[in-house]
Parts: structure tokens; sequence; C-alpha cells
């Protein structure tokens, strides 16, 4: 009499950013997962998960009825009880036998076999003493399944069904098969509080599985369109190195057509019909030179690929520094060593992600403090906000953990903007961060100073450490 259940779960790590998004911001980002998350997705449970699990339920329902008849020798309705599992093999072999095993099931059809199976086993659960039957606590399972796999609408029509069954089997049924002889009575008090506490039960497990899965799929999405934007920011760095490349590699020919243009200019007469077409070729090649020279000009070295400490934090403060917030960056005095890393997009959308909470949550001032010795490269951002809640600051970094105290807000904002988010861009931040090698820690400022600390610490060596493309997006960028 079991009915088996399976339960869904996704991945997470990556982005969001409340607050004010540019242009491939994490902000931006948190839009783009929105916008995908509005297209209705497809079913996610496969017609053969599905009769996988009803022929596991079947076998479990069938050995219990031969171990009641034939080992514990109970009088009981078996010729009904065998016509209900018989059902359910029928229906079973039906679809095994259709082209519906070889796909996804759609959401409909995926509850409507769930609310057979609720069916099915309250039916052969009634015949077995309804409520009384230990076995009654399994009509929990396909509710649970519907919660993880299924929209609202459908999960809920499938933990209403199981609650109305449930009820249903307190307040009439077979009675319970015992000793021949005896009948096991329950009370019917006792009978309505193991019908209240299934369907509190069934209401409980189709939230929480619904819940979970739902986080799960949103965290799993935002990471997904962060990796592509973040793959699509390398792709345009090697491109950046490409175009370099080509700068000095087209210096010499355009040399040699400029020398060439020229020579033939002086060999031709004033009053040539090519003269003019010759001079129009000589000022376009001098203009490509122009051109490449540009791109020359830049540092030595690999200009696309690599830049300093200093550089990196300005690319990450530039989006935020006209929002009536000052930003002051502080830097040693002594720069002849600093630190140069990689064009690393993880570590400027995490660095960004950090500074866009800091301002969201700052009063009048941002400050941003970098440092590096030869064994590490630090960067410490401090706001003068409301800071931590103390609370959940030893859990900041998990998703859906709100990080900041309900600080003042402007009038008319909405409940769900700044310190109400949901906690992702933090976690998305870390997760970047992380991924770079960087170690994060978190700390409220002591009195008289209030506001948030953020510190991120690299191994110098980590931290200067190349960034290397994959060779297939190398050569993509070629073809």
């Amino acid at each position: 009499m079991a009915m088996a259940s399976a339960s869904s779960a996704a991945t997470a790590s990556v982005a969001t950013g409340s607050g004010k998004p540019g242009p491939d911001t994490p902000g931006s980002v948190a839009a783009q997962a929105a916008a995908a998350m509005a297209i209705r997705r497809p079913g996610r449970l496969r017609a053969r998960t599905l009769i996988t699990l009803r022929w596991l339920a079947l076998t479990g329902q069938a050995v219990a009825l031969v171990v009641v008849a034939l080992v514990l020798k109970f009088p009981a309705p078996y010729l009904p009880c065998a016509i209900v599992v018989g059902i359910g093999v029928w229906l079973n072999l039906l679809l095994t036998l259709t082209p519906i095993s070889r796909r996804t099931a759609t959401d409909w059809e995926a509850a409507a076999q769930l609310g057979f199976d609720i069916l099915q086993l309250g039916g052969l659960l009634y015949l077995t003493g309804g409520i009384a039957n230990p076995f009654a606590l399994l009509i929990i399972a396909p509710v649970t399944l519907a919660g993880a796999s299924l929209p609202v609408r459908y999960a809920a029509a499938v933990a209403v069904l199981a609650i109305v069954a449930v009820l249903g089997l307190a307040v009439t049924a077979l009675p319970t098969p015992w000793h021949a002889g005896e009948t096991l009575h329950l009370p019917v008090i006792y009978r309505m509080g193991l019908a209240v506490a299934l369907g509190t039960g069934i209401a409980f497990s189709a939230g929480y599985a619904h819940q979970a899965a739902a986080e799960a799929a949103r965290m799993e999405l935002a990471l997904n369109v962060t990796e592509t934007v973040l793959a699509r920011e390398q792709r345009l760095s090697a491109l950046g190195a490409l175009a370099a490349a080509a700068a000095h590699e087209l210096g010499t020919p355009l040399a040699t057509i400029t020398v060439v243009v020229r020579e033939i200019e002086r060999a031709l007469d004033a009053h040539s019909p090519y003269a003019d077409d010759v001079k129009l070729l000589r000022e376009q090649a001098q203009r490509c030179r122009e051109i490449l020279a540009k791109i020359t000009e830049l540092p030595a070295g690999e200009p696309f690929d690599r830049l300093p400490l200093s550089a990196l934090i300005e690319e990450a403060v530039a989006p935020h520094r006209h929002f009536g917030v000052s930003i002051e960056v502080k830097l040693p005095p002594d720069r002849t060593d600093e630190a140069v890393g990689a064009r690393n997009p993880a570590i400027r959308y995490g660095l960004g992600n950090l500074i866009e909470n800091a301002v969201d949550f700052a009063n009048k001032r941002v400050e941003i403090l970098a440092q590096w010795t030869a064994a590490e490269v630090r960067i410490t951002i401090s706001d003068d906000g409301p800071g931590f809640a103390p609370e959940v600051l030893d859990r900041i970094g998990a998703p859906y953990v709100t990080h900041r105290r309900p600080g003042p807000r402007e009038p008319g904002a909405d409940e769900d903007d700044g310190a109400f988010g949901l906690g992702l861009g933090f976690f998305i931040a870390k997760t970047l961060l992380e991924r770079s090698g960087a170690t994060l820690s978190l700390k409220n400022q002591m009195p008289p100073l209030h506001g948030a600390t953020v510190t991120i610490v690299w191994n110098r060596a980590e931290f200067e450490r190349p960034l290397v493309a994959p060779p297939l997006e190398r050569a993509a960028f070629v073809s």
C-alpha cells in the first residue's frame, strides 16, 4: 500500500543588485533573470518517471496485501483490493504502450496522474481501515511531488484532492484488517485528529516543496544568466586583444602601401586623370594608419587583458558615482609595486555588486580602501549606513538572507525596495569573488562610527594569475 514520491532540486550562484542598474551591471542581470522567469516553462516531470514511481507503489501495495493475507492472516476484502491494484496496473500498462511515456508530461497530465494515484491509494485505504491504516501517511507522497514540480494551481488542486480524500477516509471506511473475531475500533475524535494531522502535513509538505523548488529555480536562473553575461564580457576582452594584435600586424603593410602610393603620386603628371584617385588613396591609407596608431598608443603588454588594481576599482565604481552618495577611493601613496591582475569579469561584477549595495544603504559616503603587499591584495568597502542586522550577520552570503537593517526610506518608496530585498545580490557577489580566489569578511563598524564594512582579500599570486579563455572560445572569435 505504498505510494512512492520524488522531489526535484536545482543547483544554485548568480546575480542581482538592488538599486540603480546600468548596462551590463548586476542589476541588469537581475532584470534579464526576471524576464526569463516570466517565460512559460515547459513541464518538469517525465512521464516515464511517473510510470516508474507508480510501478514501485503498486508493487509495494501488492506485497503488503500478500503479507497481510499469508503471514498475518487477517480477514480482509482481498478481491476488491486486488481490483483496485489491478486498475493501477492497467493504467500503467496503457501509458507504457503509448507515446506519452517517451516525452515530458505537461503540467495537467502530471497533475491528472498524481490525482489518480491519490484516488487509487484512497480506494485501497477505504477497503483496509481508512484513516486507521498506518499506510495512510503515504498519501502525502504524491502531494509533495506535485508541490516540487508543478505550478501553484495544479499543486494546490492535488493537495485539495488529498485533503478531501483524508477527510472522507476519517468519516467512512471498512474495518481495519485485524485478528479473526476481533475488531479494531478507534474513537471518532482520534480519527478526526489523525485526519487534521494528515491534512496539515499535506498542506505543509506541498507548500514547503513548492517554495524550495521555486527558490532553487530562481537561483539557478540567476546564476545561468550571470554566467552568460560574464562569458560575453570575456568574449569582448578577447576581441579587444585581437584588435590590438591586428593593429600591430597591419602597421607594416599599411606603411608599405603608403610609400608605394607616394611614389606613384610623384611619378604621375599633375594633369593625369588618375591624380585625384591616387591622392584619395594616399589620404585613406593615412587615415587607416592614424586609427591604428590610436590603438597602439595603449600601454605595452596585453592592454585589454590586464589592468592595475586602481583601474579595476575605478571600473567597478564608475557606474555608481552619480546617485547622491560620495564614493572615495583611497590608494597607497607609493604605487610603484601596484598589483596588476587580469581583467576578470567575475571580479568586476562582484565588486560592482558590493559597491552598489554600499551605495544603496549609505547615507552620504562610501569609502573604498585598496592595499597590497608582496603576499596579498586587499579591498575594504565601508559605508555610513545602518549596518548589517545582527540577527543575520553570521548567515550573510546565503541566498535569500536580507542582510541590512531597514533604513530610512524615501516617501513613496516600495516596501520591497532596498533593505527588503531577497539577499541574492550579496550571495552572487560572494560567489563570483570566491571563484576568483578571494575570501570575504563582514562586520559592523565600532561606535562612534556606524555602517557596514566588507573586506575582500586575495593571495597576490592568485590575483595576478592570467585569465585564460577556453581555446574553443578564442577560436570562435578568430573564425
